[in-house]
């Protein structure tokens, strides 16, 4: 055993004792043991955890954990195992380095997973029916996410190698200004469709109204959205071109406001009129779905006594507000024939004089065969003189 000791203790590799060498290589194998045993069993203390709650934290740290790569926890051990060794000055150095690499590229991994977890729990709030409804944009952002990562990650690294990104970097920025000059009409729909992606002001599926077009979203592309109108087509827009407008989404609307107006004929008495607003709120109330605003005699149109009616319907379901109005409109026609009202349609009365009253109203002389009277004629010379 001393014989064995004193030959490792003499017997240099490449400047570097055997007995340095065995030492390194035991380190190296209870460096990565102990590192694995430590990894499963915080990822087993994390699993546990993550059953007997219901946040998502948990969840999220134990699929993060278990993307440690096992490659790099060796590469990890066989540094330890350097590092017990004595080394010169620049294999230090490159130790060094590489210790950076292990742990950038790792923390890369570990955030290249949160991303794609982000990703799928997007997916999964926007699946219908087992479809994933995930919009173009969202891909693009998620890869977005990963491109900037990695290129962090590989300008860290190309740093503390020694090399001098700082030129890299103004030649990617100038490159950048060149492309993004070329291409700025696509580039102002993509980021019309990110600012879509990120702000949510619709999602697929919405019924939406984009000025004079109402429809529903069918797809959100990088660079244009599509819609399925009511009566059918197709309609697309351009991504910027629909933020530059005001955009009404029906299908966040929590309850609809009505207002609907009518007019009752001008033989209506002041007390049949004064009944009929306490009458629509009756009607009103005895619908369980609407909730009365006010009802008024408005003005005195052309033909009509006209009445207007404001009543919110408790849902945004627009059938359910179709339903209500149609009921509404009856009860209100049996109402007021019942109360003795007609419903006002255009009218128009004219009043004929007679020829005579028109004559003397309009001061034109009458004619000479139209005077009853012979004494009512004078002959104009005879007045003259």
């Amino acid at each position: 055993m001393k014989e064995l000791l004193a030959w490792s203790n003499s017997t240099a590799v490449m400047g570097t004792s055997v007995s340095s060498l065995m030492l390194a290589l035991v380190s190296v194998l209870v460096s990565y043991f102990l590192m694995s045993s430590a990894l499963k069993f915080a990822v087993g203390r994390m699993q546990r955890v993550a059953i007997r709650t219901t946040n998502r934290i948990d969840d999220t740290v134990v699929e993060v954990l278990s993307s440690t790569s096992s490659w790099l926890m060796v590469l990890a051990a066989l540094l330890i195992g350097l590092g017990m060794l004595d080394l010169n000055d620049r294999w230090n150095e490159r130790v060094e380095q590489l210790w950076f690499v292990a742990v950038a590229v790792q923390f890369g991994l570990w955030l290249t997973r949160a991303i794609s977890m982000g990703m799928r729990r997007y997916e999964e709030r926007h699946t219908v029916a087992g479809v994933a409804q995930v919009s173009a944009s969202a891909t693009l952002l998620s890869w977005m996410l990963r491109t900037l990562l990695w290129a962090v990650v590989l300008l860290a690294v190309l740093s503390n190698l020694g090399v001098n990104i700082t030129a890299f970097v103004a030649s990617l920025g100038v490159g950048g200004i060149a492309i993004a000059l070329a291409v700025q009409n696509i580039l102002g729909d993509l980021f019309a469709s990110l600012s879509i992606a990120v702000d949510k002001p619709f999602e697929q599926g919405d019924f939406i109204g984009v000025g004079a077009v109402v429809g529903t979203v069918q797809y959100i592309g990088l660079k244009t959205t599509r819609l399925r109108s009511l009566d059918g087509e197709q309609i697309i827009i351009s991504n910027t071109e629909l933020l530059k407008q005001m955009v009404k989404n029906y299908k966040r609307m929590e309850e609809r406001r009505v207002v609907f107006k009518f007019g009752v004929t001008y033989n209506t008495s002041a007390e049949q009129a004064e009944a009929i607003a306490p009458i629509v709120k009756r009607l009103v109330d005895a619908m369980p779905a609407l909730r009365f605003d006010r009802a008024h005699l408005l003005g005195f149109g052309e033909s009509a006594l006209d009445y207007e009616v404001v009543y919110i319907v408790n849902s945004a379901d627009y059938n359910l507000y179709m339903d209500c109005q149609q009921a509404l409109n009856l009860q209100l026609i049996r109402e007021l024939s019942a109360l003795g009202v007609e419903f006002a349609h255009p009218t128009r009365t004219v009043y004929l004089a007679s020829s005579g009253a028109a004559e003397r109203i309009s001061g034109a002389e009458p004619a000479p065969h139209e005077i009853n009277r012979p004494n009512d004629y004078v002959n104009p010379k005879e007045k003259t003189a």
